[in-house]
């Protein structure tokens, strides 16, 4: 769904309610658990940023990945603030582009929560403009390293969508430049050293 004018509060509850009920909009469920193939006819992004060392970088990208820091305002955002981070759990995904805001709805899919391994996917719903599932992860490895990464696959549900898919793919790319900036910034703001 898109306007014009940001969806207000009440909006994004409705669209999360009519939702609620709906499967998901793809084949597939869970297959970026294990970076699994791809459906057919799906793009699929692999991306992975070192976000530093140590427990305190886990720490703080684990955290900010359970508040969904990882979306880059203005660009996306979920609403409302402070969905858990459980599986079932719908996320309105609010995104600008173009002076337009699209209204996006995805649920959670699996969660993973482990002492050295942290994130979650979610899948778009039929109130979502592309069909596809998108994992965030958080890893603090043998070596120490903190790393982040996004799997993802998805191609656009809507023939709108089918026929900008060259502006898709550039602002799925934005999202990805500017997630793994925001998480290198707030896996290591409360160490400066690291």
């Amino acid at each position: 769904m898109w306007t014009f004018a940001r969806p207000d509060a009440n909006r994004v509850q409705a669209h999360r309610h009519a939702q609620r009920s709906l499967a998901l909009s793809y084949p597939g469920a869970g297959a970026t658990r294990d970076d699994g193939p791809a459906p057919p006819g799906y793009d699929h992004d692999r991306n992975r940023e070192e976000l530093g060392r140590g427990e305190e970088v886990f720490a703080a990208a684990r955290e900010a990945i359970r508040q969904w820091q990882m979306f880059p305002a203005p660009l996306a955002t979920i609403e409302p603030e402070g969905i858990p981070i459980v599986e079932g759990e719908i996320a309105g995904v609010v995104i600008r582009v173009f002076g337009l805001w699209f209204l996006n709805a995805a649920r959670i899919v699996y969660v993973i929560d482990e002492p050295r391994r942290f994130g979650f996917a979610y899948g778009t719903l039929p109130g979502h403009a592309e069909r596809g599932e998108e994992r965030f992860l958080v890893e603090w490895m043998p070596d120490d390293t903190v790393v982040y990464t996004i799997i993802a696959f998805s191609r656009p549900r809507y023939w709108l969508a089918r026929l900008a898919k060259p502006i898709a793919r550039q602002l799925q790319r934005r999202f990805v430049r500017l997630s793994k900036r925001r998480m290198r910034e707030l896996a290591t703001s409360s160490n400066p050293q690291r």
